[in-house]
């Protein structure tokens, strides 16, 4: 029997990488990586040198299309496999990533009209200079007692697509005005495969506030936030909501020969990058926390019936697995945080060592963290470097270190700051718990858990709970390959559900991290000291991170 293989394309916050899979068994036979050209772009506009102001975040539309043209024929290239083999191709994306189109689904940043506007462009899910607009969202939706505020923690975030699109008409209007459509660009992109745009339930229920039963927000809620705004759902939103596994249309003949594979192949809607790592990692029922490790981590589970719990970024039923209500949280910077240690603040005699040793920074930072017990560094920090996402929901709380001496060492930093990170995941955990959203087990996929043993260590001690890592390294990209599975259906040679694709396709290590009993008793008590500073900081007893930073914004004018 001849096999038949689908292709997971992975849009992540630097680059994209497309992964090739055999159907019969997830095994992953060929990846390739392009960064974006343009990156993360953040200080200034491209072609123009303006400035962009704090806590903005955009990308070039057209880096994603090369990710397309260059990584899927590698992939191809690579394995040496028939293109007719191939039968479907899913993506996964970060969001909320959005971007306003013209009529024909055409960027508006493309347009020399608007390309000078930063408004114009793609906002990345990091840009979180529409935390104003979403302060007013959730004042007026408390006010109002929209059903909808509950079912994303009591708070909508700055990162998603009302804040971002109410931003753009308070700043720009006349982008909003000659916006056809705003977009995710992970709808954006599969429209670029098939020819019309369709949205994605995934990234419509957690980002864009729609529910299966009731839609987006109603008009009279939209006229009270801003009356240009009513029709801002018929209008800028508009189009079919489909779920996850749906065939969003077939491959063109045009882009079939920009990417090397044949014209009419399946094209799955798209997904949220850390959503689409559920299946892959073979969660396809309740009580099992997916933490999808990377910049950020996003915390997946899911759950038989719709709880409200505190900070989550979303309850969606069938919003990651059919059949289930998807709960997310999230942590703003992990990885993220690490990385700026070492760029921007380790000693230059660390990385004197690590080069003479032949490692990495990191390595040498975690090899040494780990000859210290728990408590040993006297130090505690709040994992805030990029805000709160879970479960306070504020961008405007910034990073903390208490407990610093003149005898303190880097290695005690980095451990401090692997910690912090472990501490806010067992915050996400605590408050699932205590709203009757069982969580037994972690499974950790993403960048992270290959790296950082020390660091998946310290998770199974302060969260108390066995920890199961993916096989793959590629893990979103598994699991929108297994989308594309779906869409191209069984009849085709792929699967009629997820969860048929799951059990054939998914794979965890057969090591595990578990927790060690004097490690989880040690950590009890700075977990305590954690939650003091977290209320402390983040419920309004003491705003001097918000101080700071606006006394910063006035300074930088």
């Amino acid at each position: 029997m001849t096999q038949k293989y689908a292709i997971g394309v992975d849009y992540g916050t630097e680059s994209g990488r497309a992964v090739l899979v055999r159907l019969a068994d997830g095994a992953e036979i060929a990846e390739h990586v392009t960064p974006y050209r343009h990156n993360v772009i953040d200080e200034r506009l491209p072609g123009t040198g303006l400035k962009l102001e704090h806590d903005w975040a955009l990308q070039h539309p057209r880096d994603y299309i090369e990710v397309l043209e260059q990584s899927v024929p590698a992939v191809v290239r690579e394995s040496g496999i028939d293109p007719s083999e191939i039968i479907g191709l899913g993506i996964d994306f970060t969001a909320c990533t959005i971007l306003p189109v013209d009529e024909a689904g055409r960027p508006l940043c493309f347009d020399e009209a608007y390309a000078a506007n930063p408004h114009s462009w793609v906002k990345l899910w990091k840009h979180h200079a529409a935390q104003d607009e979403a302060d007013r969202i959730n004042e007026t939706a408390a006010a109002r007692g929209e059903a909808f505020l509950a079912r994303y923690g009591g708070k909508i975030s700055s990162e998603w697509m009302l804040a971002k699109a109410w931003q753009i008409l308070d700043e720009a209007p006349e982008i909003y005005e000659r916006a056809d459509q705003l977009v995710e660009a992970a709808d954006w992109v599969v429209a670029q495969m098939t020819g019309r745009i369709v949205r994605n339930s995934c990234t419509a229920g957690y980002k864009a506030i729609w529910h299966k039963q009731d839609g987006y927000p109603s008009r009279d809620f939209l006229k009270a936030l801003d009356p240009r705004l009513e029709a801002f759902a018929e209008t800028k939103l508009r189009g079919d909501v489909l779920p996850l596994g749906t065939k969003a249309g077939e491959l063109t003949p045009g882009m079939a020969a920009r990417m090397g594979l044949v014209a009419g192949t399946a094209i799955a809607v798209g997904n949220v990058d850390a959503h689409a790592a559920v299946p892959a990692v073979g969660v396809v029922s309740p009580g099992k926390l997916v933490m999808a490790m990377g910049t950020s981590i996003c915390h997946m589970l899911l759950g038989d019936e719709e709880k409200q719990v505190e900070g989550m970024c979303g309850v969606v039923e069938d919003g990651i697995i059919p059949g289930y209500y998807g709960y997310e949280a999230g942590q703003s910077a992990v990885g993220d945080i690490f990385a700026w240690y070492v760029d921007e603040a380790v000693p230059a005699y660390v990385a004197e060592a690590s080069k003479a040793e032949g490692i990495g920074v990191h390595e040498w930072l975690e090899r040494e963290a780990a000859k210290l017990n728990v408590g040993e560094s006297g130090l505690l920090a709040l994992d805030w470097w990029n805000g709160n996402r879970s479960v306070l929901v504020d961008t405007n709380l910034t990073g903390t270190i208490v407990g610093l001496t003149l005898l303190s060492k880097p290695q005690e930093i980095y451990r401090a700051l692997l910690e912090a990170t472990a501490f806010g995941t067992r915050k996400i955990v605590d408050a699932f718990q205590a709203n009757g959203v069982d969580v037994n087990e972690l499974y950790a996929c993403g960048g992270l858990p290959q790296k950082n043993r020390l660091l998946m260590q310290i998770y199974a001690d302060v969260t108390n709970r066995e920890i199961m890592v993916a096989a793959s390294k590629q893990t979103p990209a598994l699991g929108a390959a297994m989308f594309g599975a779906v869409a191209a259906g069984a009849a085709k040679g792929g699967y009629d559900s997820v969860v048929d694709a799951a059990a054939a396709m998914a794979r965890v290590r057969e090591e595990t991290f578990k927790p060690i009993p004097a490690n989880v008793a040690a950590y009890e008590k700075l977990y305590a000291e954690y939650n003091l500073l977290h209320d402390y900081f983040g419920r309004g007893a003491n705003d001097v991170m918000k101080r700071l930073k606006a006394l910063k914004e006035e300074a930088a004018r």
